[in-house]
């Protein structure tokens, strides 16, 4: 473009820049994100908070509120059961005990164990005792069929992190957030620590550990299979004391591809008390109905030997 010709352009663009019948207009636009204090912190320090807070737990005892909801798009409902008093023994590095009990009559409604591999699980107004892989072999119609202790204990704990088998990688992210004062929904920048891990000769993407920046405490874990797909997503609040330990006393559960989630509100909580191997054990009762789920075909009705410990005996104490 020749000089003269750069001038006459600058010329006609003013021109049209001032007159009435501009080719622009100014928008506002809504202040969308929070205006919260934040806290800043580096990768090693977020994952040096991980491995620390890991380290401090070696066993849980707690009495809970546990509430339950099944269904979602799939099922094309959703079932809210009533709340119920529950019990959950925690002792690393794989063991978990939970049990419900029905309200008012205060019967248990199940007792589950697992040891990290394998899975028991007894209903006694049933008469059924079901048994299993933590992994869901053969997915089952209902949810109880999908429901592993195992999910459980991966939710409570932060992971205990293996510079061998585990990669971390830092990540700027953003949360939705309900400002009440101003009614709306906003976003909040957090901090997300990724958590890569290989199994064999491979790596996938095992977790997503959320730091909330208001306070740099943990609010959110998502734990992913071996596929890319989301298998859990665990969100944690008020937190409290116990003995130098912080720990959150509301924890949600949900399981988007079984399509359940659990609620459980943490009522005492004893943290590091000796737990031993009795605590975790849990036999079929007589007359129950095993029921293996590794083999849905296949069911057999078994009990136990005279003089045996019945799965419904002692409830283990907060």
């Amino acid at each position: 473009m020749t000089r003269s010709r750069f001038a006459g352009s600058i010329a006609v663009l003013a021109l049209m820049m001032g007159s009435s019948a501009c080719l622009f207009h100014t928008r506002t636009v809504e202040m969308r994100t929070s205006t919260a204090k934040l806290e800043s912190a580096t990768k090693l320090q977020l994952v040096s908070y991980i491995e620390s807070e890991a380290a401090k737990i070696r066993t849980l005892n707690a009495t809970v509120d546990i509430a339950a909801s099944v269904g979602g798009e799939k099922k094309g409902k959703v079932t809210d059961y009533e709340q119920i008093r529950g019990y959950i023994l925690v002792r690393k590095p794989n063991m978990l005990r939970m049990i419900g009990l029905f309200p008012i009559v205060r019967n248990k409604a199940f007792d589950m164990v697992s040891d990290g591999e394998t899975f028991k699980v007894s209903i006694p107004a049933k008469s059924k005792f079901y048994v299993g892989h933590n992994n869901v072999v053969h997915p089952g119609g209902s949810t109880l069929e999908n429901l592993r202790p195992q999910v459980i204990y991966e939710a409570l704990l932060l992971p205990d992190l293996n510079p061998d088998n585990d990669i971390t990688v830092l990540e700027d992210g953003e949360e939705l957030i309900y400002d009440r004062k101003k009614k709306s929904t906003l976003e909040q920048p957090d901090y997300e620590i990724l958590v890569v891990h290989r199994v064999s000769n491979d790596w996938y993407l095992a977790r997503k550990i959320v730091f909330d920046r208001t306070n740099l405490t943990v609010h959110e874990q998502v734990i992913f299979d071996q596929n890319g797909a989301i298998s859990t997503e665990a969100t944690y609040q008020v937190y409290q004391d116990h003995n130098g330990v912080s720990f959150p006393s509301v924890i949600e559960i949900k399981r988007p591809q079984e399509e359940y989630s659990i609620r459980l509100t943490v009522d005492k909580l004893v943290i590091n008390e000796p737990l031993n191997d009795e605590q975790f054990a849990l036999q079929q009762p007589p007359g129950s109905q095993l029921i293996d789920l590794d083999q849905p075909n296949q069911s057999a009705s078994g009990g136990l030997a005279p003089g045996s410990a019945a799965s419904h005996g002692d409830t283990p104490k907060p």
